[in-house]
């Protein structure tokens, strides 16, 4: 039984709580005590607890097959809309992780990799098929990738959460909050995402506003290095879905990275 094997004991009741992974869970004993579960958490989890960026961290144990689960607070709330992301709180939220150096430091001690757009478009053109250049967008794309790299160098890489869309924010009745699901975590240049959301979620007359409450100004450098990442992103999805055989989702990143150019 599910119980058994996380070692929670008699009285508990566990079940799957989604994700790609599945190694996340819900935990009720006897119908009170809510908790978040999740198997091999990162120890990066406990720093994210301790700067409030994630819900708090309670408990972690080793199980005998090695095995470590974690248990948070279970809250009560909601994940955000895409027209919550012009909120405030998610530029501030976004700009204390981009500006953390305790978050940074955790990263660096347990090996995380940084990225780095050389390397990163040398992986992708790795993966990409060569009958996916037969589109324009896509050859267009790799093109204006290659040709940008010498213009987006920036030295000063942070922690970025890599997948900030609206389904990774939470908040609560109580009206914190959160940014879950940092599996993806690396260090990066921060426009990787700030790119994700402004692009994603955010209209273009509203910019700099949002950048101003996040603590910076929108300069043609910034812009330059948040479309390099949003192509270069938006290829990603592409061509996992491409590999999935998931044709629909793949049309829909092409489409997106037509709307980009636009």
């Amino acid at each position: 039984m599910l119980e058994m094997s996380l070692g929670l004991g008699e009285g508990w009741r566990v079940f799957p709580a989604g994700g790609a992974t599945g190694e996340a869970y819900i935990a009720q004993y006897e119908g009170r005590n809510k908790l978040f579960l999740k198997r091999n958490s990162s120890p990066f989890l406990a720093v994210l607890s301790a700067e409030g960026i994630v819900p708090k961290l309670i408990w972690t144990k080793r199980m005998e097959n090695g095995d470590v689960i974690t248990a948070q607070h279970w809250l009560n709330g909601r994940e955000l809309k895409p027209v919550d992301m012009n909120n405030k709180a998610v530029a501030h939220l976004l700009s204390k992780i981009h500006h953390s150096k305790e978050l940074l430091y955790m990263l660096q001690r347990i090996g995380k990799i940084r990225y780095e757009p050389s390397e990163l478009l040398t992986e992708l053109k790795r993966k990409t098929k060569p009958t996916m250049t037969c589109e324009t967008v896509i050859a267009d794309s790799l093109a204006y990738l290659e040709n940008e790299l010498p213009n987006i160098y920036y030295d000063n890489q942070v922690v970025c959460h890599c997948d900030v869309n609206h389904n990774n924010w939470l908040l609560t009745n109580e009206q914190e909050l959160f940014l879950i699901d940092w599996d993806g975590a690396a260090i990066a240049d921060p426009a990787l995402d700030l790119g994700s959301i402004l692009y994603g979620y955010i209209p273009r007359h509203d910019w700099e506003t949002w950048l101003k409450c996040y603590g910076i100004e929108l300069t043609e450098n910034l812009e330059r290095r948040m479309k390099w990442y949003i192509i270069y992103q938006t290829l990603l999805s592409g061509i996992w879905y491409k590999g999935r055989g998931d044709s629909s989702k793949y049309r829909r990143q092409i489409h997106y990275l037509e709307r980009i150019y636009k």
